[in-house]
């Protein structure tokens, strides 16, 4: 029997987004790039206002409803509202900081402006969150750095616990 896919949740911050002043296209481009490139299923769309609270509320509904991964877009700039990374901070158990080191590091060989990047990356439960910029052109370059690993990210944490290390534990 073949496994399920992935669960994925594609969650947009932005004030204009939100208000519908603006269409989204950094959303689209996360939809586009993981429907085409995996097998995985985008659970769940959402674009809420660079507000801290709805930030959290949305990850941590997703993280209950048993999404494997989300990827935000916007908030992780310098702008007094961005607010992203302190929100995912709020819901994460573990960083993952070797994902924004990669995530910057590569867009730092594209634009000096990837250094303004405050974006991070974590675990909670068995769901991986990464926050990523909020421009569609850098939202399709940070997928095509983290597809590679993303797979076996996913499986290692949702991999059946250890059982000899759960003896351990008892």
């Amino acid at each position: 029997m073949k496994p399920a896919p992935y669960r994925v949740g594609i969650l947009t911050v932005s004030d204009r987004g939100a208000r519908g002043e603006y269409a989204d296209g950094s959303g689209p481009v996360i939809l586009q790039r993981i429907s085409q490139r995996t097998p995985w299923e985008a659970a769940e769309q959402a674009i809420v206002p660079d507000e801290e609270g709805e930030i959290v509320a949305a990850l941590r509904r997703w993280v209950h409803a048993g999404l494997h991964l989300i990827l935000t877009t916007g908030g992780t700039g310098f702008a007094p509202r961005d607010v992203t990374p302190e929100a995912t901070r709020r819901v994460i158990e573990r960083e993952a900081p070797g994902i924004a080191e990669a995530l910057r590091a590569e867009s730092l060989k594209i634009t000096a402006h990837a250094m303004l990047s405050r974006g991070i990356a974590g675990i909670a439960g068995r769901t991986l969150i990464i926050n990523l910029p909020g421009s569609p052109k850098a939202v399709a370059e940070s997928i095509d750095i983290l597809l590679p690993v993303l797979p076996h990210a996913l499986n290692l944490l949702n991999a059946a616990p250890d059982t000899e290390q759960q003896h351990r534990l008892v």
